[in-house]
């Protein structure tokens, strides 16, 4: 769709006070005048980025749930079918449009390279998911990786945002030091690597993140008596709101009331964790900010409106999010299982475990259908938040029974703007390296000129011959 429009806004528009800088969605009034537009949200190098890391791999990678398909579907191509039992489930029904299967691939930069390096998994997974690269083993400062998936893309098309990029976590992230088997923590807790030396530690709290976003202020005591007043962030920018609303059209006004309001309600949500938290009551997180709420479910929800926010506003393009730390053993009462996530995955490749390891797979990837809903409801011009931005979901381990790093999970969901089909199963031939199919994500959201990434040895096609849509996988 193309429009032609009158008044011109800059599309760069903020709403500032004397601590706060609200960045403002898409408006008719960004629109130019005159003359026919092209969203330009809408070109690969613009597209948003959410890489999102599930530690532990999946129940689907043993050799029990490979033979039942319980991550693999049964079908490659278009129109992918599924069995009866499928970590999917959750999401399918309402999504299967927006979601790309990658089976089969391998994330070897995780294997151990020496003697010493045997079983470190666990602390060199998370490093290695979105970078492909391997982790020099040391516990001093000499750390070394490589550049990461999501800041390839911030390094190039997110440095004309406010933020070009940010990263979130839901666990809280070790400080630095030693961790196991002689790895430096920023290895385990990051997985967001700006340079080979450079981990970018995430943001846990939600209200460390929403000032991370709003808190702008002329100075650290005008954003600290801002949160110390327990006033919104809109009362310190009312002003400026009204004097900028009565040069909108209607049409812009109900859309800028519309998203402050989403803000404010944002902004009410994180007042009323911390007076929980504060009240003096038992927390099921006792060392946990007062922002942090004490359910994983409320955690997370509140971690992707913030997110939806933040790509809304364009605030920034690129986001990090580590859903758990390796070893961790939250557990989900709800999944129908009661014992820890970590316990149960090792399951000894017995049946009966590895279905209760999918239970928990299923119901953590179910928490995933808040924020596509998010995206598919956020209409941005002509076409919504989720056909305009790519998220890459999965894990450098594959069967965390055995920690290896063969068939991992990678799920690719959203449109990328064209660069993503969606209902879409693509196996790969065995040995295939998940940096390959980095590499195609990349090249298609405006990295052509990308030769390698990670240990990739060619990029990887994320569509499928017609002639093959449809085969059985046996």
């Amino acid at each position: 769709m193309h429009y032609v429009s009158g008044k011109h806004l800059p599309r760069r528009t903020f709403l500032r006070g004397a601590s706060a800088s609200v960045a403002l969605p898409l408006l008719d009034g960004m629109i130019p005048a005159g003359r026919t537009w092209r969203d330009p949200a809408a070109e690969a190098d613009r597209t948003r980025l959410i890489c999102i890391e599930e530690a532990m791999g999946t129940a689907g990678a043993s050799v029990w749930g490979w033979e039942q398909n319980l991550y693999a579907p049964l079908t490659a191509g278009r129109d992918f079918k599924l069995p009866e039992r499928h970590l999917l489930n959750p999401l399918i029904d309402r999504f299967r449009d927006y979601i790309t299967v990658v089976s089969n691939t391998d994330c070897r930069m995780g294997d151990p390279y020496a003697a010493r390096e045997i079983g470190g998994d666990h602390d060199r997974s998370s490093a290695v998911f979105l970078t492909q690269a391997h982790p020099k083993q040391t516990q001093g400062s000499d750390i070394f990786l490589g550049v990461s998936l999501d800041q390839v893309h911030a390094q190039r098309h997110g440095l004309d945002t406010p933020l070009p990029s940010l990263e979130l976590c839901i666990e809280a992230p070790a400080r630095g030091g030693a961790c196991n088997y002689d790895y430096h923590c920023a290895y385990r807790h990051n997985i967001s690597w700006a340079a080979p030396n450079k981990p970018l530690p995430a943001l846990r709290d939600p209200r460390a993140v929403f000032e991370r976003m709003f808190g702008a202020g002329d100075s650290a005591a005008d954003r600290a008596q801002r949160t110390r007043t327990r006033g919104s962030l809109l009362d310190w920018i009312a002003e400026e709101t009204a004097r900028f609303k009565r040069s909108l059209a209607p049409v812009d006004r109900l859309a800028v009331d519309s998203y402050l309001q989403g803000v404010r309600e944002i902004e009410r949500r994180i007042q009323l964790v911390e007076a929980r938290n504060s009240s003096g009551e038992e927390r099921a997180l006792p060392d946990a900010p007062a922002g942090v709420p004490d359910t994983w479910d409320e955690h997370m929800e509140l971690m992707f409106d913030l997110q939806v926010l933040a790509l809304r506003s364009e605030i920034t393009r690129v986001i990090s999010f580590k859903t758990g730390s390796d070893q961790s053993n939250a557990s989900h009462p709800a999944s129908g299982v009661d014992a820890g996530w970590h316990a149960v995955s090792h399951h000894g490749n017995h049946p009966d475990s590895i279905m209760q390891y999918l239970a928990i797979n299923s119901y953590r990837l179910g928490a995933f259908g808040y924020l596509l809903e998010k995206l598919a409801e956020t209409v941005e011009g002509d076409a919504t938040l989720l056909e305009k931005t790519a998220i890459v979901h999965g894990s450098a381990m594959g069967d965390p029974n055995l920690h290896n790093h063969r068939r991992c999970p990678l799920l690719l969901m959203g449109k990328a703007n064209g660069a993503l089909e969606g209902n879409m199963h693509v196996a790969t031939p065995e040995g295939t390296p998940m940096a390959n199919v980095f590499l195609s994500v990349l090249h298609g959201i405006g990295h052509q000129d990308l030769k390698h990434f990670g240990d990739s040895t060619s990029k990887f096609p994320l569509s499928v011959p017609e002639k093959v849509t449809q085969a059985s996988l046996g």
